[in-house]
């Protein structure tokens, strides 16, 4: 790489770590400032509180990967345009597809950290976030308790709880329907179910079982019962935001498993399989649409250059979280939904970069 290469490829790192610097502390303080109440009211302890920050830093900073990149990229160009750097690179006879090289040399870089955060340290930090979250911050609500839980274990076995508990891991009205062939062979219900850590194993309140005969039911019952199950606790709660909290691999793993039991959730959880992957592209296609606006000195200055970045911005963030909601809500594909966003830039990418070189 010769020295121009160098010297834009320093200044793209440079102002994009610069730029996470600068935001995350703000993001830091202005969470901490809602929360501290909460810490202080449940006395959490230090060490987890710092721990806690640690896992939002990493989340927050996940999340708004492709906003701080082209706002550092949109930054730092305008002033090479405003002390008309650009002009005497391209002057000296370099193209302008040239010079737009390190800034791709910059874009891997970012999108390979963007990838190894995606698929394995933003879930660590968002299990670590939600799990302190619901263990002090939503201490004594009911947030934590799931309602109208329906699941398909496997091809013969349906389970439904009215309500769970994920703190005391006890649920109501537990119903378990054993169906093979489109006939129901065994029913069973109780009043309460309840997880066993010690021997996990379920305890059941007020049960019975009902089996299908071919002219007669045979009836089971009893006021307490200790049995296992095929299912896991996990099964009884599904947390929204399980697929966050999983790295790519196991991901994979459960939305297979969940698209078997028929779950209504899937669209979710292929949302965040999906960008895990998309997120790297779009650093590409953002970092072509800032070049693309800064590098032309305009008489407005820097402060145009950021305007029109924060508009195209906004309008982005606008799309992924419309066709997201669409995904989740309806039957809208998860990945048309993850990847139209990116479509739709890219094609804008190409036309802004047509009129740069012009």
């Amino acid at each position: 790489m010769k020295i121009l290469d160098w010297y834009i490829l320093k200044r793209y790192l440079f102002t994009f770590f610069m730029m996470l610097m600068l935001f995350i502390p703000i993001g830091i303080t202005v969470h901490l400032a809602e929360k501290i109440g909460k810490i202080l009211e449940n006395e959490v302890p230090f060490g987890e509180v710092m721990l806690y920050l640690l896992d939002f830093t990493i989340y927050f900073a996940h999340l708004l990967f492709p906003l701080f990149l082209f706002l550092s990229v949109i930054w730092f160009t305008s002033k090479l345009a405003n002390n008309t750097e650009i002009i005497a690179f391209l002057s000296s006879g370099v193209s302008f597809t040239r010079f737009l090289k390190p800034y791709l040399f910059g874009a891997f870089f970012v999108a390979i950290l963007a990838l190894i955060m995606g698929l394995y340290l933003a879930p660590k930090a968002s299990q670590g976030f939600n799990d302190f979250s619901y263990k002090y911050l939503k201490k004594g609500r009911k947030v934590a308790e799931n309602r109208n839980v329906f699941r398909q274990i496997n091809d013969t076995d349906f389970i439904y709880v009215s309500s769970f508990d994920l703190k005391n891991k006890q649920g109501s009205n537990f119903t378990l329907e054993h169906i093979k062939d489109n006939k129901l062979v065994y029913k069973i219900n109780a009043n309460t179910i309840k997880f066993i850590d010690k021997d996990s194993t379920y305890q059941l309140r007020n049960y019975t079982k009902r089996t299908v005969g071919e002219f007669d039911d045979i009836l089971e019952s009893a006021p307490k019962k200790d049995t296992v199950f095929s299912f896991d606790i996990e099964d009884l709660t599904p947390v929204i935001y399980i697929a966050e909290t999983l790295s790519y691999g196991d991901l994979t793993d459960f939305i297979a498993k969940e698209e078997k039991r028929g779950s209504s959730n899937i669209g979710r959880y292929k949302l965040v399989l999906y960008r895990k992957w998309s997120l790297p592209v779009s650093v590409f296609i953002l970092t072509i649409i800032a070049v693309a606006v800064s590098s032309i000195k305009r008489r407005g200055g820097m402060g145009v250059n950021l305007a029109v970045g924060i508009c195209i911005a906004m309008v982005f963030v606008f799309f992924d979280k419309i066709f997201g909601v669409m995904a989740e809500q309806s039957n809208f594909p998860p990945v048309i939904a993850v990847w139209f966003p990116n479509v739709i830039f890219g094609i804008l990418a190409i036309y802004l970069l047509r009129n740069a070189k012009r």
